[in-house]
C-alpha cells in the first residue's frame, strides 16, 4: 500500500514527512513548555535532525523533478539515520545509566557565571539529563519514540529512492 502510493504521489510522501516531523517538534516543544521537561543535549541534537529532514522533505516536495526526489530522499535517508543513532543511544543511556552522568547545566547557572555570548550556545545544548526517563508513552521514552520515528522514515525514504530509480518519469 505504501510503496503504492509512493509511485502514484511521492510528493505527497515527502509532503507528509515534512508534516510528521514539524508535527513531532510542536510536541516536543510543547512536554518543554507546558510539561516542563528539559531537553538535555541529544534531545536537541534530535530536533535539529527533525528540523533538517523537515526542510528538506519541504522543499523537495515542491518539485516534481525525479532526479531532485531522488536526492532530497538521500539527504533525508542520511538525516534520519544519524537522528536514528543519536536517539539509539540516548536509549541506551537511559537503559544503561552510567553512575555519574550530567548531560548539561542548569540554565540559570550558566546565565549567572558565563558571558552572554558564552550562555546562549550553552542554552541550545540543553540542560536535562541524557540518561533521565521525565515522560512515557506506552512504556517507550521521547528518546525511543524519536528512534521509532527516524526509522520509519528512513524506510520511507529508501522506499522512495528504490521506486524513483526503478521508475521512468
Amino acid at each position: 500500500m505504501l510503496l503504492n502510493w509512493i509511485d502514484a504521489a511521492p510528493r505527497r510522501v515527502l509532503a507528509a514527512i515534512c508534516v510528521v516531523c514539524v508535527a513531532l517538534l510542536a510536541f516536543a516543544l510543547y512536554l518543554q513548555q507546558v510539561g516542563g521537561l528539559e531537553p538535555c543535549p541529544m534531545c536537541i541534537v534530535q530536533r535539529y535532525a527533525f528540523i533538517l529532514i523537515a526542510i528538506v522533505a519541504g522543499i523537495t516536495a515542491t518539485s516534481s523533478r525525479k532526479g531532485l526526489q531522488i536526492g532530497g530522499a538521500v539527504l533525508l535517508l542520511l538525516a534520519a539515520g544519524f537522528g536514528a543513532f543519536v536517539a539509539a543511544r540516548q536509549s541506551w543511556l537511559q537503559w544503561h545509566p552510567p553512575e555519574f552522568v550530567s548531560c548539561g547545566r542548569d540554565l540559570y547557572g550558566m546565565i549567572a557565571n558565563f558571558s552572554l555570548s558564552r550562555a546562549v550556545p550553552m542554552i541550545f545544548r540543553g540542560s536535562g539529563d541524557c540518561s533521565k526517563v521525565d515522560w512515557t508513552f506506552l512504556g517507550g521514552s521521547v528518546a525511543n519514540w524519536s528512534f521509532l520515528w527516524f526509522c520509519a522514515i528512513a524506510l520511507v525514504a529508501l522506499a522512495l529512492i528504490v521506486r524513483r530509480l526503478g521508475s521512468r518519469a
